[in-house]
């Protein structure tokens, strides 16, 4: 029985029954720990899913990970060896435990390219890749957002003619393309810019490795020739990075507004003679920054897909970068391990967008 129907009864002549009376409403807290052991289960589901997932490419792939150990000139006997080491001739189902606990300890193997750790290779490399992906957001909410709202508030305008051609040629025009032509124009042509890599090579190695982030490591270190290095190195590939998020982020944008200045509330608002500025952002945007915010999450999340090419056309030494290498040297073990990091990222995003929607959207609590 639920309490709307219990108080409904409670204020009427009706008699309660039996079952009424002994009704209990249940503990707040008990509410809280059911809704958080729902929530835990669903991170281990989804957690075992990507699991099975990465597990099930690095045995369908046609790559022969023996092979990516020995080598392709290799004995019979030795490769029954390390066929064996592997536990390749294991049970599907024994494999896929064992390979469970083993990422459970952190143990993602070892890399046949670089023959370090699987584990050590990402903390030393993903930071660079969270680094332009940072950027790159940043550059898509402070264009993206604007752009989205003027085009909604001017339909029909110059401005929202602009827009959606910004969206159009942002999801149609292939980023390596985008890359390649900014690399010949703004670093041949102009020299405004840096080539490869994170920084000069000059500067390679200066800064001790704080955080991982090559502009924060450096700032705290006051090498700010190393901090202009970096940030001519990472400007360019962020900003086309950040211009295909630009191109998403503008069309929801333009969406959302479009439907909230459809409301009533809002005819109400400029009824009493509001202005268009309050009108917009005091009132409309309020009500779709949570859609936003999942929408700024999931791009998050795309950003560190479409960064592999980014990586591959600037030479950037991320997770992209790795990924690549792994799979033109049939490294699974790699392949698997950035597989794996980037669904972790992605469910880590969604968990925190989703905290941030019940902190600034009530009704969800």
């Amino acid at each position: 029985m639920a309490n709307a129907d219990l108080v409904s009864k409670r204020n009427s002549d009706t008699p309660f029954s039996e079952e009424e009376v002994a009704y209990v409403a249940p503990h707040p807290l008990a509410i809280i720990l059911r809704r958080l052991a729902g929530r835990v289960v669903a991170i281990v589901t989804t957690l075992l899913g990507l699991l099975f997932l990465t597990f099930s490419m690095g045995r369908l792939l046609p790559a022969d990970p023996v092979l990516a150990i020995t080598g392709p000139e290799v004995s019979k006997e030795v490769y029954d060896r390390v066929y064996n080491e592997l536990g390749l001739g294991q049970p599907i189902l024994v494999q896929f435990l064992s390979y469970v606990g083993r990422v459970a300890t952190g143990d993602l193997g070892t890399s046949a390219t670089t023959g370090q750790p699987i584990l050590t290779d990402l903390l030393a490399i993903f930071p660079a890749t969270i680094e332009l992906a940072v950027i790159a957001m940043i550059v898509g909410a402070l264009v993206g957002v604007p752009l989205g709202i003027t085009a909604a508030v001017r339909r029909g305008t110059v401005i929202d003619h602009v827009a959606r051609i910004v969206a159009l040629a942002g999801h149609s025009i292939p980023i390596f393309w985008t890359g390649l032509m900014a690399l010949f124009v703004f670093y041949a042509k102009l020299q405004l810019v840096g080539a490869s890599g994170r920084v000069d090579v000059f500067y390679e190695g200066l800064v001790t490795p704080i955080t991982g982030f090559l502009l924060i490591d450096s700032a705290l270190e006051r090498q700010w020739d190393v901090f202009q290095s970096a940030l001519g190195h990472i400007i360019l590939p962020g900003a086309i990075l950040g211009y295909y998020s630009v191109a998403y982020i503008s069309r929801m944008s333009r969406s959302f507004m479009l439907e909230q200045l459809s409301q009533e509330y809002i005819v109400t608002a400029r009824a009493k003679g509001l202005g268009r500025r309050m009108v917009v952002w005091r009132h409309a945007f309020r009500n779709i920054r949570v859609q936003l915010l999942t929408i700024m999450a999931l791009t998050f999340g795309g950003l560190l897909e479409g960064a592999v090419l980014i990586e591959t056309v600037f030479g950037w030494p991320g997770l992209g970068q790795y990924l690549t290498r792994g799979l033109q040297m049939n490294d699974m073990n790699v392949v698997m391990g950035a597989v794996l990091t980037i669904g972790a990222v992605f469910l880590t995003i969604n968990i925190l967008s989703d905290v941030l929607y019940r902190i600034l959207d009530p009704r969800t609590r």
